[in-house]
């Protein structure tokens, strides 16, 4: 599995699950679209990307890229659309490929399961004692149900200094309250409190049956949750991610009837 970070126009972190990241040689990264979402047009106009990519066996890669171009043909886009997931799919394929320069990458990394279990035992007890907040209602019933099974996935971004955003996966990441994630320190400690509060922050949660969401917030830094050093998220914003009808949830969009065809 893969995750891609782009840039809004405000300067916003946004993350997309992509399952068909790769790399095309030693400096440059190729995917395949076959969805439609915020993330192909964000890229077109902000070229700096962030992306970590996760296997089975729970190593990851994580870095940042730059966007050069897409194509419509050419060996990639064949070898995509004959790879079992696209070959017999007769509702869609994959009908562009994006190119990037590789700008930095971390190297294969083990993600620490025991690290996460103990933190996500933490985020726990912290979401558990922490005072609640009941207004405004953004995080719906089926957000604090995936965001609070443990075994699900969970990743951050943000926008770094260098204009680039960065991918971490905050595993132990749980639904605080009505408004608020909450997440205890564990894996990746010194990287998470280097990040400077206030700044916008991307949160994406996934189930391994494929459902996702992505909400952004304010970062609020590193402080103690019942006394267990942990980050927040308000979320003011929230996105659904998953086909067949990407789009915003949070603050719900105005229904305009249809009058002309």
């Amino acid at each position: 599995m893969g995750l891609l970070a782009t840039v809004t126009p405000q300067g916003e972190p946004h993350l997309t699950m992509l399952s068909t990241i790769r790399p095309y040689t030693p400096d440059k990264l190729v995917w395949g679209q076959f969805t439609e979402g915020l993330s192909k047009g964000y890229i077109l106009e902000n070229p700096q990307c962030g992306f970590l990519i996760i296997s089975l066996d729970k190593q990851i890669w994580m870095g940042k890229a730059s966007y050069t171009h897409k194509s419509k043909q050419g060996p990639e886009m064949e070898n995509y659309n004959n790879l079992s997931m696209f070959r017999y799919n007769a509702y869609f394929g994959v009908h562009s490929v994006y190119y990037m320069d590789l700008v930095s990458q971390s190297g294969r990394m083990s993600l620490p399961m025991s690290t996460v279990v103990f933190a996500a035992i933490k985020t726990i007890i912290a979401r558990s004692l922490a005072k609640k907040q009941t207004e405004p209602k953004v995080l719906n019933s089926w957000i604090h149900g995936l965001f609070n099974k443990l075994d699900n996935l969970k990743f951050i971004s943000y926008v770094d200094a260098d204009g680039f955003p960065v991918v971490l996966p905050v595993i132990q990441t749980q639904a605080l309250d009505a408004y608020r994630v909450v997440f205890a320190l564990g894996a990746f400690s010194e990287e998470l409190r280097r990040i400077p509060a206030g700044v916008r922050m991307a949160v994406f949660g996934m189930s391994f049956s494929m459902e996702t969401v992505l909400m952004r917030g304010d970062f609020t830094g590193i402080q103690p949750v019942a006394c267990i050093p942990s980050g927040i998220v308000s979320i003011d914003w929230v996105y659904n991610s998953m086909p067949p009808v990407p789009q915003q949830i949070y603050p719900p969009l105005k229904v305009e009837p249809i009058r002309e065809f």
